[in-house]
């Protein structure tokens, strides 16, 4: 009994002490700010050289030449000369917030008990105070589509802001979407079992995807019916159903989006986004016909089968984009949350690999804006949207110089301090010694 005090308190001390010393979410704007003499990337593909940018009340108020600036409106100046502005940066399909330490369980709120659950909201688990969260500002990562994971239907997704006391201030949009985990139409032998490792069609993908199709047809009759007991389950597909809501389908191979969009398309839903899409640069007649948009993975992986090229995954984004589908980038996979931060440098990577540097901007700006339908109030630098940007020394995805400034979110000044940030100050200050 005494072990087991002593583990259970050794765990509390564990996640006080890591929670402990979150940054205190910033002031209203007070005063008026007008940047000068930056390189301004807008969001939208284009760039202004020596350029200005106001904002007032949390909202931009002016982008242009500094030429054309009037600093005489502005209560306060920032003299950016050669260095870059950019709109926040928008990660889609994280589960920032929802977990704090993967080895404790009890820091982990991401995946609930069950199969179907479309009822299942992530913006109620979302925890504003995380590290982690606060971790993803000094990169330009200031926004974020928080989502569930687990199960067939893995629950809502919504999005928030990283400077806020709770899941009430972070909200951005909430229950953008429900976020539905395809079955996987091929299965790979285990291998230390002595098995085929080589993939096969699977046994039991007729059968998942018929429990799929089942359960939205049930749903699409409890909506049209008379409704005399709530179905929690039933009631979340609503707005699904009549195109308020994104219905993001989770899905990688070819055969696997196929099969998706076109029973979606055939019950009616037309708000589709296709999550991880490795391979949806082989469907993009499909896509462009029903305007789906994809969201890729990170591109640091291997290609998922042997004959594919081994820098498939680098130009996937080129590849869509060429086709004329929009694009953003999802950040599902390993040590998911931490690398988070590293959203800008997956975006350079891409741009490292054939698309242009604009359009790679575009990803974790507008196009995620856009995708997540918050496009009218951020993802571009252009007036009357939020002020929500910053201020790097240079090249943002470029992990060599994007060095940021100062951070704004909807014109609060943002403190860039964070854990990571106390421990390198103290260990630099301990091996400068002599």
């Amino acid at each position: 009994m005494k072990n087991i005090y002593k583990t259970f308190t050794i765990v509390l001390l564990l996640i006080g002490s890591y929670s402990y010393g979150q940054q205190t979410p910033a002031d209203k704007q007070s005063a008026s700010i007008l940047i000068t003499g930056a390189i301004i990337h807008i969001g939208n593909g284009n760039v202004i050289q020596d350029g200005a940018i106001g904002f007032d009340n949390g909202k931009i108020t002016f982008v242009g030449k500094s030429s054309d600036a009037n600093s005489s409106n502005y209560g306060k100046s920032i003299d950016a000369n050669g260095k870059h502005v950019y709109p926040g940066f928008i990660a889609t399909n994280a589960s920032l917030g929802l977990a704090e330490i993967d080895a404790v369980k009890a820091t982990r709120d991401f995946d609930e008990v069950g199969t179907f659950l479309p009822h299942i909201r992530s913006i109620i688990a979302y925890n504003a105070e995380s590290k982690v969260v606060e971790s993803m500002r000094p990169n330009g990562v200031l926004m974020a589509q928080t989502t569930p994971r687990g199960g067939t239907i893995s629950g809502t997704s919504s999005v928030v802001q990283f400077d806020a006391w709770n899941w009430e201030d972070a909200a951005v949009k909430i229950d953008d979407g429900v976020h539905i985990n395809w079955p996987s139409a091929y299965q790979q032998g285990r291998w230390w079992l002595g098995e085929d490792p080589s993939f096969k069609p699977s046994k039991n993908y007729a059968k998942q995807v018929s429990e799929i199709a089942n359960f939205f047809k049930n749903a699409n009759t409890y909506l049209k019916g008379g409704q005399k007991e709530k179905n929690l389950q039933f009631d979340a597909l609503k707005g699904i159903m009549n195109g308020k809501q994104k219905l993001y389908i989770h899905a990688g191979r070819e055969k696997e989006i196929v099969d998706a969009v076109n029973w979606a398309v055939n019950i009616s839903i037309t708000n589709i986004v296709i999550v991880h899409g490795n391979e949806a640069d082989r469907v993009t007649d499909l896509l462009k016909k029903h305007s789906i948009p994809v969201l890729v993975p990170r591109p640091h992986r291997l290609p998922w089968a042997q004959d594919d090229d081994v820098l498939g995954p680098f130009k996937l984004a080129k590849n869509l984009s060429d086709k004329g589908i929009l694009v953003a980038i999802e950040m599902e996979g390993q040590m998911e949350r931490m690398n988070t931060r590293n959203l800008p440098f997956y975006a350079g990577t891409y741009a490292a690999h054939g698309l242009d540097k604009e359009k790679a901007v575009q990803m974790i700006t507008l196009n995620a804006a856009k995708i997540l339908g918050i496009d009218d109030i951020v993802g571009s630098l252009e007036v009357g949207k939020d002020a929500t940007l910053f201020i790097s020394q240079g090249d943002a995805l470029d992990m060599r110089t994007n060095i940021v400034e100062h951070a704004f979110i909807q014109g609060r000044t943002l403190s860039l301090e964070t854990y990571q940030t106390t421990l390198h100050k103290r260990y630099m200050q301990k091996y400068s010694k002599k």
